[in-house]
């Protein structure tokens, strides 16, 4: 069985089962990279109904929807080239298996991924959108701050990890020194723009 595994009708489906061992792997050995934001901006244009038919939608973690997948697929191509096999003598040819096994893989990895997500309830991540950031209090570490002339600054997210960022004055003519804090009141791009807490208008904040 292992030899017929790595023949060429069996060949896309031994790399797909090589890439999810590749995967679990590095899981396990804790690099994270599971947890990616897949939140964006798809919400405005109605994607975020195909991410939760995919299995995407809600907090499952795409490495492990990936792995998921990568199993869905292996196994139903498996099958198509077994009961070809069974049924005429040999496997079909690798492209037709795997085209096959791409749709039906899909679609068991629907259920398989929604089901997942089911009893996965308590699942949290801590991996944030940029704008979470906003309304958060940073740190100037070095520099100071002018408009055009951003210093780099390091905030603490809700879940206790350190971000480092570009900080710039709200005020045209602000200036914020080094060691200051500051409230994070809006960003443009990689670039995030503060009120100094000596601004009187954060003293009763």
């Amino acid at each position: 069985m292992f030899s017929q595994f790595l023949s060429a009708a069996y060949l896309p489906f031994a790399i797909s089962f090589a890439v999810m061992i590749g995967i679990g792997l590095i899981e396990a050995i804790g690099l994270g990279l599971g947890h990616l934001d897949l939140d964006g901006d798809i919400g405005a244009d109605g994607h975020s109904g195909l991410l939760d038919w995919l299995g995407l939608g809600g907090e499952l973690p795409i490495l492990i929807w990936l792995t998921s997948l990568l199993g869905c697929f292996t196994l139903a191509g498996v099958a198509i080239q077994q009961i070809t096999e069974a049924l005429h003598g040999t496997p079909i040819a690798w492209p037709l298996a795997a085209s096959g096994a791409l749709v039906l893989g899909g679609l068991f990895n629907t259920l398989a991924a929604n089901g997942l997500a089911q009893i996965m309830p308590g699942f949290e991540t801590t991996v944030i959108s940029t704008d979470d950031l906003l309304r958060q209090r940073a740190t100037i570490l070095e520099g100071t701050a002018r408009r055009g002339a951003p210093a780099r600054a390091k905030v603490v997210d809700r879940h206790g990890q350190a971000h480092f960022i570009l900080v710039e004055p709200h005020d045209d003519a602000g200036t914020i020194a080094s060691g200051e804090t500051v409230l994070i009141v809006r960003r443009d791009g990689a670039r995030f723009f503060a009120l100094p807490d000596t601004n009187t208008l954060l003293q009763s904040v």
